[in-house]
């Protein structure tokens, strides 16, 4: 996925192959997180100040992000899972369709972009394919702080009002706590003159990572974490060396996938009230959680249903609920997941149910009945979060699976199959000469099952 589709066409032409009914044993160590470093990534356009970002993941949606900044004239040095950012050198304001169509973080740069240079131009994001994810929000925000918006042949255009060249701070409701909102406006009121007061805020780690970050560059930011985020904004922002947290969604992932498995392993580093829904979750269905310092270890033996429904921080993660759908298709007893932040992230239940689980679905709302056994098939992933889904059912599933999508795993996940391999999962990638679509494995298009499986 890097400025166009080379990255996406080879790794269509890769699949995992996957042997079923593995346990896992051992360490995870947990990378960086993605929600979060795309975001800070997008930030460090505010400074003209160089920006070292530690604990990076190696991700196509990283990679992406920073072809993006590199268009805009920013320089970038990487060292492992260090990035040094220099900034000086940006040139131009507006952001091509080609780099931006398939990563909806992109978005991001318009508040830094508005608030820095007084303009930005901005093509509508991309991303996966798991609902509208409006940028209402965003857009409204920015009206607010004094910017003038004018949407054209899908290009954002913005501007700051009159003859004014900052924006000023100004009070903001959200009508949802949207993260990618809350993060625009706080980039943008962080150079604003005046207070901003951002109200129904979201409060995930990711943004109160970006928080933390932009007040190291010197900007005045309170309450990160709260429903209520305050913003005085500075005249200008300066360098600093931040570490990216650990990805919760990673590290929920493996948790969930241990429980499935019926095995014990030890996940490091995280944060754990970062996963208390995760983690509440998963011993009200029957493991065992330990958690030291900044480690938590899981053991589990036999799962029962239980029912769990998507919020935002601190609810349980939209971003996690295709993994445990994935565990409640082999639990004891019946369980119900309701998704209520996309609309179109149920993509995996068709392929669980052709795998020998009981789903009913209605809506947004799964109704599962746990069975003793899923077989091993070929698998498609339609997006990030249902591809881990799937192949933690290749995992459990009796006999071998093949898992076609890795432009949606290799997104989200570092090293995904290789942090497995290390636990024991008999997995491998293989390169085959063709696609999955024309060697056959494309899910038959009897569309009302399943929606689209075109994404970034």
């Amino acid at each position: 996925m890097i400025c166009g589709s080379k990255t996406k066409s080879y790794l269509k032409s890769q699949n995992l192959k996957i042997l079923g009914q593995g346990k896992l044993n051992g360490i995870v160590k947990i990378s960086g997180a993605k929600n979060s470093a795309l975001v800070l990534l997008a930030s460090s356009l505010l400074t003209n100040e160089k920006i070292i970002l530690e604990n990076v993941p190696f991700l196509t949606d990283i990679e992406k992000m920073g072809n993006i900044l590199k268009n805009l004239g920013v320089n970038l040095v990487r060292k492992n899972n260090q990035l040094e950012i220099d900034p000086t050198t940006i040139s131009i304001k507006e952001l091509p369709y080609e780099l931006v169509k398939g990563l909806r973080a992109s978005f991001f740069c318009i508040g830094a972009l508005l608030t820095k240079f007084g303009e930005a131009q901005v093509p509508l994001p991309g991303g996966c394919n798991i609902g509208s994810r409006p940028i209402d929000e965003h857009i409204n925000g920015l009206i607010a702080l004094g910017a003038d918006i004018v949407i054209e042949e899908g290009i954002v255009k913005a501007k700051t009002r009159g003859n004014k060249n900052r924006l000023h701070g100004t009070h903001i409701k959200l009508n949802c706590p949207s993260v990618g909102a809350t993060e625009t406006l706080i980039m943008a009121a962080s150079l604003a003159k005046g207070r901003t007061t951002i109200k129904n805020a979201a409060r995930e780690p990711e943004v109160q990572d970006l928080c933390q970050m932009l007040n190291k560059m010197g900007a005045k930011i309170y309450d990160s974490g709260k429903e209520t985020i305050i913003i005085d904004g500075v005249n200008k922002l300066g360098g600093c060396t931040h570490k990216v947290i650990p990805d919760r969604i990673e590290a929920g992932t493996f948790l969930i996938a241990a429980a499935a498995t019926s095995s014990s392993i030890t996940i490091s580093p995280v944060i754990p009230h970062h996963l208390e829904a995760v983690t509440d979750k998963l011993q009200e269905s029957g493991s065992k959680i330990t958690i030291k310092g900044n480690s938590i270890s899981i053991k589990s033996k036999e799962i029962k249903g239980v029912d769990i429904e998507t919020a935002p921080f601190p609810g349980f993660p939209t971003d996690l609920q295709a993994p445990f759908t994935t565990l409640m298709t082999i639990a004891n007893g019946e369980s119900k997941i309701t998704e209520t932040i996309f609309e179109n992230r149920m993509n995996h239940i068709y392929l669980l149910n052709e795998m020998g689980a009981s789903i009913k679905l209605n809506k947004n709302v799964a109704h599962i009945k746990g069975v003793k056994r899923i077989n091993g098939m070929n698998l498609v992933g339609s997006d990030l979060r249902s591809s881990a889904a799937l192949i933690i059912a290749g995992i459990i599933a009796k006999g071998s699976s093949n898992f076609y999508g890795l432009e949606h795993l290799d997104r989200g996940y570092e090293n995904f199959e290789l942090k497995l391999k290390n636990l024991g999962v008999k997995i491998i990638r293989e390169i085959s000469k063709k696609t999955f679509e024309e060697n056959g494995y494309k899910i038959d298009p009897r569309s009302d099952k399943i929606s689209k499986l075109e994404a970034a």
